[in-house]
């Protein structure tokens, strides 16, 4: 039997890592989390606020089995390594299985993966540490803050008004979307006009008139100009410079996700679910590698290794001309430097070289990971631009044209980046050109655009709240909540979110604002410093949180439900819409003292049998349109989700068995088949 224990979060990681470590280790896997805070005790927070807000950690449901199963594998070996994720969640996780689990702290040590390849692997078993505290803290801190408020004021929601849910950066990311529709809606647009010389060979823009920047408002105007204009166009001045064009830094996970939703037409979410599966390792012809570094990460930071490596591969590949250097940028505040930026695990291993074995949709992600990381260690692409002004009785136009004469970067990256040649006549001060015709045209200024999912991320990572590996689950939230809708990939906020950010706003608006989040956002990570104590931050937003909300419950104006417009059939009180689990449903107003409840008329294919009471699971859409899966036997039988059901059970706690996302997972517990 093997001496060591490795345990990590992954199934499939622990098969790739179990191949590079041979005999001596065996590695095993936890599955992803085994315990959360419990939902009892004052307010259900599963946290004693009174006694120092300590946190009650209960084993997650349908994971005894996974708990009981590793006790046993720690009992069995000397020597115990936790080497879950490589950031703060999993650095808790860590130290939960060390508790759960009853390791002492002799019989232990904390290794960390910032990529799944052999050498990185066997290297990180060179100089292990013991578990950081400090970052356990700022996670709990982080858990127990979001759970406080998510809790309190969802329950706030729930009972005051339509909403279901509200969060410390949900509703702050939601408030974004509001906003910003109120400000398109209160926005007056102003009417303006361009005139263009159209050339044989190139257009110019009216931008001056005696070399001062001119705004044309009105038609008339527009007409007053040209009226004063000829046809004959006189090369005022030439300007020709060679600029650089720079390539843009290796991703960050708000980046990648950003450039996946414009580049790719992936959601955040689709994309953390690739990139995990890269980062933990794909089946090649001889190996089983991970071919990205950890996806969680805000450093542009590449490895000394990794960039001798990538200079020596485009010397050989391109020539020594194409090679450049580190692109480096300021260093934001908060910024965590643990880790590199989202790279290739090897340089050689080109995208083309193992097409083979990836998806279509692993291709396309790993594809624009590698050739970005690539393309930021060569040299500037090189482009010769030029401006002419043209005169006219006065009046200035502008004309630019570009030359690629260096395709640098863009030799690799030009699938992501255009730069089309704008090429202008050969020209000389004062020589003049008859221009075709002199056009006028009307517009108006727009308002702001609504945020584009890539739009908001980069949003909320410029104002810095939330942190990027959640922005995924964050966006998510909103639209499952049917706070917003998608108009031509376009977030618009629903009556439903503007409704619930108002009454956030009416009670919370110095809770729930940018600053404050930023702020709380700040703290956090300086727990993980050492530069704030994890109480102290907890009894401080705590103080100025209870006061408010008590006020809300209070004062806040409770919501009545939705009349349909039908009568009980059992009562004859009006029958409303009332919102559950799984969706709203119609009921009789009088309730508790009638019950009745409508049967829902859309019931379509039966799916499986129903594992709690034996009927059967159909069908159902909610009175949005939103299909759900839920027990004949309702209201008697509560049984319900939102994925599709396969027919079995799972396993571990024989919950209903989902197909999610192409996986078939418990819809209960962290089962994955």
């Amino acid at each position: 039997m093997a001496k060591n224990l490795v345990i990590v979060e992954s199934p499939s990681k622990s098969r790739t890592i179990e191949k590079y470590l041979g005999k001596d280790y065996r590695v095993v896997s936890s599955k992803g989390h085994i315990r959360d805070l419990a939902t009892t005790g004052k307010y259900g927070l599963g946290v004693d606020i009174e006694n120092d807000f300590k946190p009650n950690y209960v084993t997650i449901p349908g994971k005894s089995k996974v708990i009981s199963d590793l006790k046993k594998e720690v009992k069995s070996h000397e020597k115990i390594f936790l080497a879950t994720d490589p950031d703060r969640e999993g650095e808790a996780i860590s130290w939960h299985l060390k508790d759960e689990l009853g390791i002492k702290e002799d019989d232990y040590e904390r290794v960390l993966f910032h990529e799944i390849t052999h050498d990185k692997v066997i290297e990180a078993f060179k100089s292990p540490r013991k578990i950081d505290y400090d970052l356990v803290h700022s996670q709990e801190a982080r858990r127990i803050l979001d759970r406080i408020i998510g809790f309190r004021l969802s329950k706030l929601m729930r009972s005051k008004t339509g909403g279901k849910s509200a969060g410390r950066v949900q509703s702050v990311a939601l408030k974004l979307v509001v906003d910003r529709e109120r400000e398109i809606e209160a926005f007056v647009p102003v009417e303006y006009w361009t005139i263009t010389a159209i050339f044989k060979e190139f257009e110019a823009k009216l931008f001056q008139y005696d070399h001062k920047d001119i705004e044309v408002h009105t038609e008339q105007e527009a007409d007053d100009i040209l009226s004063k204009l000829s046809n004959s166009f006189t090369v005022d001045s030439i300007e020709t410079k060679l600029k650089n064009k720079k390539a843009k830094a290796p991703f960050i996970t708000s980046t990648l996700q950003q450039d996946a939703v414009n580049k790719l037409n992936f959601t955040s979410k689709k994309t953390m679910s690739i990139a995990q599966k890269l980062y933990e390792g794909i089946d090649l012809a001889n190996e089983t590698v991970g071919l990205i570094t950890y996806m969680r990460t805000d450093s542009i930071r590449l490895s000394d290794d990794f960039i001798k490596a990538g200079y020596a591969f485009i010397n050989e590949k391109y020539g020594k001309e194409y090679v450049g250097y580190v692109k480096t940028t300021k260093k934001k505040e908060n910024v965590q430097d643990a880790h590199e930026a989202i790279r290739p695990t090897s340089i050689n291993r080109t995208p083309e070289s193992i097409k083979e074995y990836l998806s279509a949709d692993e291709y396309k992600l790993y594809s624009m990971i590698y050739y970005r990381a690539l393309a930021s260690l060569m040299a500037d692409a090189k482009v010769n631009a030029t401006t002419v002004v043209l005169d006219n009785n006065n009046y200035q136009f502008k004309a630019t044209g570009q030359i690629l004469v260096f395709d640098g970067y863009l030799k690799v990256y030009k699938d992501y980046e255009s730069s089309e040649d704008k090429i202008l006549p050969d020209m000389a001060k004062d020589s003049t050109f008859i221009s075709e015709s002199i056009e006028k045209e009307q517009h108006f200024t727009q308002p702001p655009a609504r945020y584009t999912e890539a739009k908001l991320i980069k949003e909320m990572e410029e104002l810095g709240i939330g942190r990027p590996s959640t922005y995924a689950t964050i966006i998510d939230t909103i639209k499952e909540r049917e706070y917003v809708i998608l108009e031509d990939k376009k977030f618009k906020p629903t009556d439903l979110g503007i409704e619930t950010t108002d009454k956030l706003q009416e009670f919370f608006s110095s809770i729930i604002n940018v600053e404050y989040t930023a702020k709380m956002e700040k703290e956090l990570d300086e727990i993980a410093d050492e530069k704030e104590n994890e109480l102290e931050v907890l009894r401080n937003f705590y103080d100025k949180f209870d006061p408010l909300l008590k006020k809300a419950f209070s004062e806040m104006e409770k919501k009545g439900p939705e009349e349909t417009g039908e009568s009980c059939p059992e009562c004859g009180s009006p029958l409303v819409i009332r919102s559950g689990k799984y969706g709203e449903f119609v009921a009789c107003s009088n309730y508790p003292t009638c019950k009745y409840i409508k049967k829902e008329a859309k019931e379509t294919k039966d799916i499986c049998k129903c594992p709690k009471c034996g009927g059967t699971i159909i069908e159902r859409t909610t009175k949005k349109g939103t299909i759900f899966y839920g027990c004949s036997n309702y209201p008697k039988c509560k049984v319900a989700t939102w994925d599709l059901p396969t027919g079995e059970l799972c396993p571990a706690c024989k919950s209903l068995l989902v197909n999610k996302n192409g996986t078939v997972k418990c819809s209960s517990c962290e089962y994955e088949k």
